[in-house]
């Protein structure tokens, strides 16, 4: 398993993580398989969706707030309950295939790390499982 870290710049923001992610599987020899990006945090998370238009992103974001708002009369004492639902809402891994060393992502489609709770500092933890 490999680890990195992750600055995120604000309460919400989705980070293409594509190239930190092939780049662990290409120095680590990986060639054919299925790497898992987890993400240990319990608010953020982890999707693959579109990367060609940024709107993309911030209309994620607008519809994630209208389903979950950060105030919303929540019981949590932490005040950060709308982060925990949307990361739950997300996932805390996604799995992606390798073949020939290279992430099998299609044409427009981009791993991004989901914070829900920034600005912070997160890891990021892939691991790859090799084909038999």
């Amino acid at each position: 398993m490999k680890k990195f870290s992750i600055k995120t710049g604000a309460r919400t923001d989705f980070v293409n993580i594509d190239q930190q992610v092939a780049s662990i599987v290409q120095n680590n020899g990986f060639a054919d398989g299925v790497v898992t990006v987890f993400i240990p945090h319990t608010t953020a998370g982890v999707t693959i969706n579109e990367n060609a238009d940024p709107d993309v992103t911030s209309d994620m974001e607008l519809v994630l707030d209208r389903i979950v708002p950060w105030n919303g009369g929540y019981r949590h004492s932490e005040g950060n309950t709308a982060a925990h639902v949307k990361a739950s809402m997300m996932g805390s891994s996604v799995q992606v295939i390798v073949s020939g060393g290279q992430l099998q992502l299609g044409t427009w489609q981009s791993l991004y790390f989901c914070e829900f709770d920034g600005p912070r500092t997160r890891q990021v933890w892939v691991k790859g499982i090799s084909e038999a």
